[in-house]
């Protein structure tokens, strides 16, 4: 058995005196782990960072061995070291597709997008409100994407002002009457609607992460704690 594909690394970690093994985020090959021979080497190390881009071959005698990576580095996004937000956000994005993803499932469209918000944080581009739309593309993948295009109620597009805790739909501030105490506040960031702060875009993430944490709830998998001290990375004022 064997495939070629680049794919980003997420995690590593120390197996046996020298080897390391490395979990990656493939195209066509979802998230995927394997053995690198001598990848805990201080040389080989180097490129097993979190968030590098490399250039992989897996071998395997059976399909449902862990199998063999050759691992060649492509790019480097170890700049987002100089920036504690983009480092934050970095660590999150990787803890989530670890803990949502299952493994060997292939997601086409999220790992494109994930590419780009990656290379957006390592050459200190304008990433935050991506990495939300993010956020919301993880819940479509994994099956549980918030409507947010009209009320669920009336069906109007206007005057969008909650969202159901259950279903994860758009309510109007009219049609919510007395269960507005029960319904979440829609955050115009959530919408994509103008600029938003970096607290803003916090208060987003938490309507993603109500969603997130209720999915991994039902498989007892707590959100990351890396995901969490970037949600409180974005709150202070000065992200």
């Amino acid at each position: 058995m064997e495939w070629r594909e680049d794919g980003v690394l997420l995690s590593m970690r120390v197996h046996g005196e020298s080897s390391a093994i490395i979990e990656v985020f493939t195209s066509g090959h979802g998230r995927h782990f394997g053995v690198v021979r001598g990848g805990a080497s201080r040389k080989r190390a180097a490129h097993l960072q979190p968030g590098n881009q490399l250039a992989l071959t897996w071998r395997a005698r059976l399909s449902d061995q862990i199998g063999v990576f050759t691992a060649e580095p492509v790019t480097s996004r170890a700049r987002v070291m100089e920036d504690p937000l983009a480092l934050a956000g970095l660590t999150s994005a990787c803890a989530l597709l670890h803990t949502a993803l299952a493994e060997r499932d292939p997601h086409p469209q999220l790992y494109t997008r994930t590419m780009a918000l990656l290379d957006a944080m390592a050459t200190g581009g304008d990433w935050v409100a991506d990495y939300l739309r993010w956020e919301m593309l993880l819940l479509d993948e994994i099956g549980f994407g918030l409507d947010l295009s009209r009320c669920a109620i009336t069906g109007q597009r206007d005057d969008l002002a909650f969202v159901s805790p259950r279903t994860g739909r758009a309510v109007s501030r009219g049609a919510a009457g007395d269960w507005a105490p029960k319904l979440l506040p829609l955050p115009q960031a959530l919408m994509g609607q103008g600029p938003a702060s970096l607290p803003e875009v916090a208060q987003a993430l938490a309507i993603t992460g109500h969603f997130l944490a209720r999915e991994f709830a039902t498989e007892h998998r707590p959100l990351p704690e890396a995901r969490a001290r970037l949600l409180a990375r974005l709150s202070r004022p000065e992200g």
